[in-house]
Parts: C-alpha cells; structure tokens; sequence
C-alpha cells in the first residue's frame, strides 16, 4: 500500500557491509532503498520495491557520549526515543521532537530533516547535526563536520545530506549537540474564535518581538484543539522549557498580556508532556486498517500567513467529507496537516490545501500518502527553478541512480 519496500532485505551491521552491499548493486545495477524504522514509507517515491531494501535496523546504539562537550555519536538505525533514554540519565537531550519517536530511527529523522511544534526555539534537525559519516552509493565512504560543536572551517557539508531522503548515500554515524534537560516545562493554551483573528496578529508580533523565549507558538485548528485538548476552537499551545523562575515569568507575562477575549489553560510538566506526546503521534506511520485513506502535508509560508492555512482547513473538515487535524507555528511558518476520508475527498483536500499555500506564495509537499495516489499527485509539487543543481548533485554522487531514486524533488 505504502511501496519502497525491496525484492530482498538485508540487515548491515557494520559500516563496511553497508559499502559492500552499495558496491554490489552498483556493480550488478541493482536498486537499492533505505528503511529505518519505517514511519516515512509513505512519503516520496513511486516505486513499489526495488531490487534491495537496506534495513538499517541491526546498525544502531551509540558510539560515543561526551557530556562535557555535549555531543552524542550514534549509529543511524537507532530509535529515537533509545537515544533520549540514554541521554536522560546525563541530565541531557536532543531537542528534537518528531513525529513517532518511538520508532522513528535518527537516521530517517536526519535524512527527512524532521521537526516538530518545537521548532520555533530548537530548530530541525539540520540545526542540530555537527557531523556525520556517509557511504556514497558506490562504496567510498566520506566524513562530513566534525564532533565538536565549534567547527567552522570550510563549507558545512552536513547540510548536502540532511533533508536529502537518502538519495545521495547511507548516513552511517551522526554527530549531535545536545542540551540540558529543563528544570521546568509547562503548556499553555489560549483559544479564541475565528472573528477575533485581528487581535491575534498584534498579539503574536508583541510577544515575538518581547524578550520571552517560548519553545513552541503553534496554531492548532479546532478539530486538533477539540482532538488533543477537548477545546473545539483556534488555539494557541505556547510552551516554555527553562528553569522554575523563567518558566513561571513567562506565565505570568502571557497571563497579564493576552486580548481578554482569548482563553487560557495552563498544563503542567506531567500533563503537558503528555500533550505533546500525542501530538507526535498524529502523522500516519503504516497502512490503516479502515477503508479511509490518510495522508499528511506540510507547507511553508509567511508566519501570519499560518491563519489562512489553518482557515482553509477547518473549512475542509467541515464541508469536504474529510477529517483535517492542523498546526502550524507562527514564528517559523511551517504548517502540517493530516486528513482521513473517502479516496476521493482526501484528494481533493490535498490539492485545495497547496492551492491555498501556493496562493499565499509558500509552498505544499506531501509527506504521507499510499503509494497509488503518489503517483497521481505530485508529492514535492513544480520542479523549482535551482532543479538543475539539485539534478547535479544527484548526477556526481549517484550517476547510477541506485540509490533511493524518486524520492526527493523532481522524481531525484
């Protein structure tokens, strides 16, 4: 249902065998595909399976910890949520949260450049990798970064890899900086209708320009408000993680700040880390047993911009025969929707949202959908205008195109 599966599945467990296994198929032209933990099958790629499906699965554990420095090595099929276990017995994290971090694998984050509602203080992950270790399709092996978080000399080729979905080589080591765990975190919610949309503009931009640092500022619309939250309204989860004083600082700001019409809830540490749990488990990760077909997309736009967005899929849960659960931050724009329905109203629901995204001048890219739509509706959207460099790069790295071919712009 998903596709980018393979005829035969092999499990590396060494870097060296992920060469060997890259060189043969080189050799033999063999297709090779890259799977982690398998939460993004549904996203890119037109192919049902390939010659070679490369588990990353036995590649995992962490190879070097320096919590002086702040670093973490880890081996590319490593599961998220491991790593943070690990981490959290230093008093340390990865301050990423993407979706389904309990089997989503490092290695498919770092190649996704996944984020989540936290992005608004913490970044992707491309802000996140220092280093890494890659295996070129055909068998060379090359070290990008370094392991320290001080490390600017030459171009940051890190950058080449991460987003790239696998199209370019196997990730084999990442280098991250890490952070401390916070003293404190709690969650607050502040809900207004649609009519006082005015308000919220002034609102937003006073409270990005004041000296506060929230980690999220992300606009639900009703139906993930009334999913994750039982409040069937516009809201706002605006997140703090610091210590006690600065948390409750914050607080108190949005507390004597906010319009009077908006509503305000306050979860603390347990609860709102409960909340955000749920939140990472919205994306659709396998096929559904329900005869619904689900998909996700995510856009980029102009901060404020994000209303419409949000508008425009509230209008769709209601009137399209769809179920639109969205996000999107408004202090980096970037939105994401999920939909289940009948095969025909989630369509139509995908190509509405990227015509209102394009329309707003941002962009749509569908990052989960079955295999028999992606190939009626183009994942990725136009080919830029810069395609010819990212064909190039392609091209050097890949002149095979064994590895991972569909699955980035362009059909790359």
């Amino acid at each position: 249902m998903l596709g980018n599966g393979g005829d035969h599945t092999v499990y590396p467990e060494t870097e060296d065998e992920i060469a060997r296994i890259l060189t043969y198929a080189g050799e033999h032209g063999k297709s090779v595909s890259i799977i982690g933990g398998g939460t993004k099958r549904g996203f890119g790629g037109t192919k049902d399976n390939t010659d070679i499906l490369l588990s990353l699965e036995k590649f995992a554990g962490v190879i070097e910890h320096v919590p002086g420095d702040m670093t973490v090595t880890v081996k590319p099929g490593t599961v998220m949520k491991d790593i943070q276990e690990f981490l959290a017995g230093h008093n340390q994290m990865i301050s990423l949260d993407p979706e389904w971090p309990e089997y989503a694998t490092i290695g498919g984050i770092v190649a996704s450049n996944s984020s989540g509602p936290k992005r608004l203080k913490y970044g992707s992950a491309r802000d996140h990798v220092i280093g890494m270790r890659v295996v070129y399709p055909d068998g060379r092996i090359t070290r990008t970064g370094g392991k320290v978080v001080k490390n600017v000399a030459g171009y940051d080729m890190n950058k080449l890899f991460v987003g790239s979905m696998g199209t370019l080589g196997v990730i084999s080591e990442i280098t991250l900086k890490l952070r401390p765990l916070p003293k404190q975190e709690k969650l607050v919610l502040l809900s207004f209708s649609k009519e006082q949309w005015e308000k919220l503009r002034p609102f937003t931009v006073g409270f990005l320009d004041s000296t506060l640092e929230p980690v999220s500022l992300e606009l639900m619309n009703p139906a993930l408000s009334n999913k994750l939250a039982g409040i069937e309204s516009y809201t706002l989860a605006v997140a703090f993680e610091d210590v006690e004083n600065a948390v409750a600082f914050q607080e108190n700001w949005l507390a004597e700040n906010k319009p009077a019409e908006m509503s305000m809830t306050v979860m603390e540490k347990n609860e709102a880390v409960s909340f955000w749990k749920r939140f990472t488990e919205l994306s659709p990760k396998d096929p559904s047993s329900t005869s619904d077909i689900k998909a996700s997309i995510k856009t980029g736009s102009k901060n404020m911009d994000v209303f419409h967005l949000m508008v425009e899929t509230d209008r769709l849960h209601e009137e399209n025969g769809t179920s639109v659960y969205a996000h999107g931050g408004l202090g980096h724009g970037v939105s994401k929707m999920y939909i289940e329905g009948p095969e025909s109203s989630v369509t139509a629901a995908v190509k509405s949202i990227r015509a209102k995204a394009e329309e707003l001048g941002g962009y749509a890219l569908i990052t989960h959908l079955p295999l028999a739509l992606r190939r009626e509706i183009s994942v990725w959207g136009d080919q830029p205008s810069y395609f010819f460099l990212l064909s190039g790069i392609k091209k050097q790295a890949d002149p095979e195109k064994i590895l991972n071919t569909g699955r980035f712009v362009g059909g790359i």
